[in-house]
């Protein structure tokens, strides 16, 4: 799967942004896609994922009630819709897609990644 993440910026602390990941190469029936970020000396963390058939989703704890994933199958794109942002959201994010076998939360369950967008939150 190619993946092609978009969408990144600056933005002020409580606004919102909107992430896409435009995915090609593959059945995506048969997918999971997720949205993972790596702060500056920080480790990359899972925010959020999608199973493509479905659509059951899983957050982290830090984004529940604030960021929501979700997936257009007519464009073969997820987004991330991310509100009441914060400072300590400032990280590089990034798109991940692999074979469906559950929602999974860790950047080793996934082979495919895009090439990151940066979100800046200014406090």
């Amino acid at each position: 799967v190619q993946l092609q993440a978009s969408g990144g910026g600056w933005v002020q602390a409580g606004g919102s942004l909107r992430l896409s990941c435009a995915a090609s190469g593959r059945t995506f029936s048969s997918l999971v896609m997720a949205w993972f970020r790596q702060a500056p000396g920080k480790e990359r963390e899972f925010v959020a994922g999608i199973s493509w058939s479905v659509g059951s989703t899983s957050y982290s704890d830090f984004a529940k009630g604030r960021f929501t994933i979700s997936r257009d199958k007519a464009k073969n794109t997820v987004y991330l819709q991310m509100t009441s942002l914060k400072p300590e959201d400032t990280a590089v994010y990034y798109c991940a897609a692999d074979i469906y076998r559950g929602v999974g939360n860790r950047n080793t369950e996934y082979e495919s990644w895009g090439q990151g967008t940066l979100v800046t939150v200014s406090s």
